[in-house]
């Protein structure tokens, strides 16, 4: 990818939600909701702190990752349909 996220925001990939419920009710495209669950794609170098030292994120590439159901900038990139988002809007790593 040729986009390299600022600070501490972080490029997120939404992983599909399930079409299937578990009692193998199918769910159409128009009821489904926006999964909040995604893959890390790329993240910035991180924030600066009060005495302007940069600190890490937490979060790296390839991360299976939470976030908040309205978290984040919706983008198109490389054909991809892609979330960028600060780190502060996930809520967590999977696994």
């Amino acid at each position: 990818m040729a986009f390299r996220p600022l600070h501490d925001r972080v490029v997120v990939r939404r992983v599909d939600s399930e079409e299937k419920t578990a009692g193998g009710i199918i769910i159409p495209d128009t009821a489904k909701e926006k999964p909040s669950e995604g893959i890390v794609e790329a993240v910035g170098p991180g924030a600066r702190d009060d005495s302007g030292k940069i600190v890490a994120l937490d979060v790296k590439a390839g991360d299976r990752v939470l976030f908040g159901k309205w978290s984040g900038t919706e983008v198109k990139l490389d054909g991809k349909d892609l979330l960028i988002m600060k780190e502060t809007d996930i809520m967590g790593v999977i696994g």
